[in-house]
């Protein structure tokens, strides 16, 4: 298929950043989701709904992550079947770990709405957004496997090079969460659920949609009856990956929510400046997150191929551009923070707006470790250690919570101490992943 790229053949360069802008583009784009909510939200509903919707974000991010991160695992698998041409292996695999995560996705659905009550005691939700809150959870939990169709079926399309068709599903679908959010908040007046149900149509509509195309256009994917069965190596490799990609990203969203749990107990302004800050700046770095996921698959298909020279080139090259990225972004966010803050609040909550920017130019000034790190989480996995990334995450996030629990203590720090462990904590788990990436480039790979 002419949209699938082979990233263990032709220009380095060329073939990363072809690879890589779809893939940017696409969750650039999955971000819009409850950015949209966020700003309709908050220009038509007030402060209690736009903290509301801020601290779903954060739990629907945590529990996105665990599919994400299963589903990222297999992708994994799938681009080192396709750099070794195993198709047998590729569709086995594509058996046991739809039905493997489709299970979990089943289980974590109703987990969450048995544990509803305990989510929000948890997170600490004042009593004044309390039912807001508890309305937009119920609707928005509804879209937890539309969240796993389409992840599963754009991380199966991009380990064979394919990361245009899932951005082209993602397009559609946020035009339409957009289109449904003014519809249902504004004439309709459906309030925070309005906002929940838009998003949750939108979803089914990219999962749905992205699956039933893969399976009419991808022949060569089709699972056949051979590859109906059980293998037990297919099948310890693919938990292997999974598990710990999954671990590592759930750990490092769980880190976030203790974080937020923190954020909450300095009052609704402070939750609403995080709620719109946390987006703006997930927004901001999210490319270099991608770069690293698309960095990811350009070393698993060439271990796959044994092509350990064009890792290491490949790898020259993703610094460089991370690099360049995290510092073109980085000072745009510093220097424009309050205007990107007053898109979402207005330019009346001055007090919202200031907190936020503290936030925000404390982050955008050190953008670079995250990007770093991004590439270290990548590049162990796709060399089939996931273990080491959840190291590194375990250093990240354990140095980030511990440190804003004990700077916010202060008087004279507060608040702030919250955002300045952040980048301590992105670059504490660069310096260990950069000891470790240096050991393993001396290891002899298949």
């Amino acid at each position: 298929m002419a949209l699938n790229r082979d990233l263990t053949q032709g220009s380095i360069p060329k073939g990363l950043l072809a690879f890589a802008l779809p893939l940017i583009l696409g969750n650039l784009l999955q971000q819009l989701y409850n950015l949209a909510d966020t700003w309709v939200v908050g220009q038509f509903l007030g402060e209690g709904a736009l903290a509301a919707v801020g601290s779903s974000y954060t739990l629907m991010t945590f529990l996105t992550s665990i599919l994400l991160g299963l589903c990222m695992g297999s992708s994994v698998f799938f681009a080192m079947q396709f750099g070794r041409k195993d198709p047998a292996r590729f569709r086995a695999g594509i058996f046991q770990s739809f039905c493997l995560i489709g299970g979990l996705t089943v289980v974590l659905t109703g987990l969450v709405y048995l544990a509803l009550g305990g989510i929000l005691w948890f997170l600490r939700i004042p009593a004044d957004v309390w039912d807001l809150t508890r309305t937009y959870l119920v609707w928005v939990f509804a879209g937890i496997p539309a969240t796993f169709l389409y992840n599963y079926f754009a991380n199966l399309l991009r380990a064979i090079g394919n990361s245009v068709t899932p951005l082209l599903f993602l397009g559609v679908s946020v035009v339409g969460n957009i289109g449904l959010d003014l519809l249902f908040v504004i004439p309709l007046k459906m309030g925070v659920m309005g906002a929940a149900l838009a998003t949750v149509l939108a979803q089914y509509a990219a999962g749905v949609g992205l699956a039933l195309w893969t399976w009419q256009s991808c022949p060569d994917l089709l699972v056949r009856p051979e590859d109906r069965r059980w293998d037990r190596n297919i099948l310890r490799q693919l938990w292997s990956l999974s598990f710990f990609t999954c671990l590592q990203q759930s750990v490092m969203n769980f880190g976030i929510l203790l974080v937020q749990g923190l954020v909450n107990s300095f009052g609704s302004v402070v939750m609403a400046a995080f709620a719109v800050a946390v987006k703006i700046d997930t927004l901001a770095y999210m490319p270099v997150q991608d770069f690293g996921n698309a960095y990811a698959t350009f070393v698993a298909q060439n271990y796959g191929a044994g092509q350990r020279g064009r890792i290491k080139a490949g790898t020259k090259w993703a610094l460089f551009w991370v690099l360049v990225f995290c510092l073109l972004i980085g000072g745009l966010v510093c220097c424009f923070a309050p205007q990107l803050l007053a898109i979402f609040v207005g330019h009346d909550a001055q007090e919202v707006i200031s907190v936020g920017t503290g936030y925000l130019r404390i982050e955008g000034s050190c953008y670079l470790g995250i990007g770093i790190l991004f590439l270290l989480y990548g590049y162990f996995r796709a060399v089939d250690r996931p273990a080491v990334s959840l190291v590194l995450t375990v250093c990240s996030l354990g140095t980030r919570v511990a440190l804003a629990y004990l700077l916010s203590a202060s008087p004279a720090i507060g608040v702030t101490g919250i955002w300045a462990a952040i980048p301590i904590g992105w670059f504490f788990a660069d310096t260990v992943g950069g000891i470790l990436w240096r050991k393993d480039s001396k290891r002899s790979h298949p």
